[in-house]
């Protein structure tokens, strides 16, 4: 789940855009073979972020249900 963004300006912008902001569950899918970019779903939707653009959102790990 996404717990917050770091990004500001523009790059703050299109990540809210893509419908990345705090409370969203997130999924990491992938890495391409140069570990650059990563392939994230969100929203039913696959997205492939830049490292240096993924570096801006803080995701937290779902509790495990006991």
């Amino acid at each position: 789940m996404i717990d917050s963004l770091g990004a500001m300006g523009e790059l703050g912008r299109r990540l809210r855009d893509m419908g990345l902001v705090p409370g969203t569950p997130i999924e990491m899918v992938g890495r391409a073979p140069l570990r650059d970019p990563v392939q994230i779903k969100v929203r039913g939707s696959n997205l492939a972020l830049r490292n240096n653009e993924a570096d801006h959102i803080l995701v937290t790990r779902p509790q495990a249900e006991e």
